[in-house]
């Protein structure tokens, strides 16, 4: 998304609940943590669905809510959680926001902005499943070398999830919450990288076939 931002297109995020149930940090913390996130990523956009923290479903209002957001800002690529994983609001994510993209696509579903006015339809060209905690075969594999460092600063923008200063160890422990767990995702990081023979990459999944317009698209990994 960095690297997208680097090239003079527009990135936003919409985050479907607000963390309530999160064992470190408040609500309150956490919008905090987002705002500084999204000025480090240069995102043009950042808006909270406010679901159900842990509770929320995949069905028709839920999947209305994010319906209304495609259509809002009509992206061409929408990044989404896996599919599985293990943390269960994960993978529930991933479908929701799966088939939401498709029956986006379809006039017959009415949708309304905040305005009252009726909404156009519009489906994404693709939907990419970011890998999170178990690890995926990636169909896809970006190149993040240049912002990676930019990437690192993000997530540590999330201070009271992440073990970001010595004053991390105290107050309760979680699964993220470890150093243990940041050099986890940097030596994913270089695996990825190590895959298409540059220093840091990310791997994505993909439920539709990747097509591009030249070979010289291709990263080509010559070792």
């Amino acid at each position: 998304m960095i690297n997208e931002v680097r090239k003079g297109n527009a990135a936003g995020v919409v985050d479907l609940t607000e963390g309530e149930l999160g064992t470190r940090g408040t609500v309150e913390t956490r919008y905090a943590e987002a705002a500084k996130a999204s000025e480090v990523m240069g995102l043009s956009v950042r808006e909270n669905l406010r679901m159900r923290d842990g509770f929320f479903k995949n069905d028709e209002e839920h999947q209305l809510k994010v319906i209304q957001v495609i259509r809002k800002y009509q992206p061409e690529v929408v990044l989404a959680n896996i599919l599985d994983d293990r943390h269960p609001d994960h993978g529930r994510a991933g479908r929701l926001v799966v088939d939401a993209a498709f029956l986006s696509g379809l006039s017959k579903i009415e949708t309304f902005d905040e305005h009252g006015q009726p909404q156009k339809r519009w489906r994404p060209k693709q939907v990419f499943h970011y890998i999170q905690d178990r690890f995926y075969e990636p169909d896809l594999v970006v190149d993040i070398t240049d912002v990676f460092e930019q990437r690192m600063e993000a997530i540590k923008a999330y201070g009271t999830q992440f073990h970001t200063t010595p004053d991390s160890s105290k107050g309760t422990q979680t699964y993220i919450s470890t150093p243990d767990f940041l050099e986890a995702l940097i030596s994913r990081s270089r695996l990825m990288g190590k895959r298409i023979g540059v220093k840091f990459a990310e791997g994505f999944v993909t439920q539709k076939n990747i097509g591009i317009k030249s070979l010289e698209d291709l990263v080509l990994n010559e070792t």
